[in-house]
């Protein structure tokens, strides 16, 4: 084993860094003791200080003036990742705010290891793109060009699918046909993979790999139906202008997904609020927008948003804070309203399972395990349905947020002896 090889995983939502050591867990404390740093970055508008994972999202909620990034790996793959941010009239890279994420992650898992990683398997998405395979080779390329730009040496891929099921893996002890389901923060992932004991030994698992499929939907975009459909008509969504007309739903999408918040508050989009509440026929709903947009409190309420999604894993409803609007405000949130929100994204999540299975020749009566990871792998919707194609597949759940990052350690182990 050649200790000088990690494998890290740049999630959408959570990241993390793994060495593989004999006897000991993979996954490196990046953060208060934590294995999970939260894919987050807050500027300070005084200096331009960035804070990362909890600590980014403490100083925002706090009050500091600054700019909150979340979600940046989903600007992989699109046009997004050549454009900039702007704070003080200085303009901020997305591209740099990225290359500056992954070389926190590998300063952070070298400082937790006391060893310096010269090599790295980096997880990714079945698809970084749907249906635009140049897209996606370039997102991948893009990654790669920013792991070596923050010092590693030579840098390998996984798929995230794949590497979950190297995890799960070192736990069995006989042959298993797994569907691996990552539901992850900006794709849900699948692969159908054979595993036993004996195979993990292999340096080849090419032919252990059936199938592999993707969709570009994640728990942002569960997120984003959530607040469209329950919370963005409270600001206004929906309603109408003074001259019967429909209110304009841009700003509402920019604030309901979680890359483009950012951009509700610019010197354009305020423009364009103010007369959205000038010709408004309910003032009051689109005063609340305006207020968001001033306190430039858009994460927070996308933050509110998911942790009632989070919430109604476990229950069927919850109670969303509104105080930053209203003191005391908040609303009820129901498993039945959020189903009705995502139900779409769902079916096209269980179509992509489907087309799996019938692209690998596979019987569902053939599948002995599916391994749920991921931390949107919990939707029970999302769950029932998967599983409702398996009705016979034992159910496991795997470390929701570190088998990724456990079994691309695995994996580094392997590739760099």
């Amino acid at each position: 084993m050649n200790v000088y090889a990690c494998g890290l995983d740049f999630g959408t939502s959570n990241s993390t860094v793994g060495w593989s050591r004999p006897g000991q867990t993979a996954l490196l404390p990046l953060e208060d003791g934590k294995v999970t740093l939260p894919s987050v970055i807050f500027f300070h508008a005084d200096d331009l200080h960035p804070s990362y994972g909890r600590a980014a999202l403490a100083d925002y909620l706090s009050g500091y003036e600054g700019r909150l990034m979340r979600s940046l790996k989903s600007l992989l793959g699109t046009s997004l990742i050549d454009e900039h941010t702007e704070l003080m009239g200085q303009a901020l890279p997305f591209r740099r705010l990225l290359e500056q994420f992954i070389g926190e992650l590998k300063r952070r898992g070298e400082d937790a290891a006391g060893q310096h990683f010269s090599r790295a398997v980096l997880g990714r998405p079945v698809f970084f793109v749907d249906g635009n395979p140049a897209a996606d080779r370039l997102a991948e390329q893009t990654l790669h060009d920013m792991a070596l730009a923050v010092g590693f040496k030579e840098v390998a891929f996984q798929f995230e699918p794949i590497a979950a099921a190297f995890d799960y893996e070192s736990t069995i002890a006989r042959e298993e046909l797994v569907l691996v389901a990552d539901i992850g923060g900006g794709t849900s992932d699948f692969s159908l993979v054979r595993l036993s004991p004996e195979r993990a030994a292999k340096a080849d698992r090419r032919s252990d790999i059936l199938a592999n499929g993707g969709v570009h939907i994640g728990g942002t975009d569960f997120d984003k139906y959530l607040s469209l459909s329950s919370v963005m008509p409270l600001l206004g969504m929906g309603s109408e202008l003074l001259n019967g007309r429909q209110m304009p739903s841009a700003q509402y999408f920019n604030l309901a997904t979680w890359h483009t918040i950012n951009f509700a508050y610019t010197r354009k989009s305020w423009t364009e609020i103010q007369d959205m509440h000038r010709h408004a026929a309910e003032k009051d709903r689109l005063a609340r927008l305006m207020k968001l947009v001033q306190q430039r409190s858009g994460h927070w309420l996308a933050l509110q948003v998911e942790a009632g999604k989070i919430s109604l894993s476990d229950a069927d409803s919850t109670q969303v804070d509104l105080g930053r609007l209203a003191p005391g405000e908040s609303f009820a949130l129901t498993r039945a309203a959020f189903d009705s929100a995502i139900v779409q994204l769902v079916s096209s999540v269980e179509d992509t399972v489907g087309t799996l299975l019938n692209d690998a020749g596979i019987d569902a009566g053939q599948v002995d395990t599916v391994f749920f990871t991921g931390g949107s792998s919990s939707i029970p919707l999302l769950r029932e349905r998967i599983a409702a194609l398996l009705p016979d597949a034992r159910r496991v759940e795997g470390d929701l947020f570190g088998s990724i990052g456990a079994g691309l350690a695995l994996d580094a182990a392997r590739k760099f002896v």
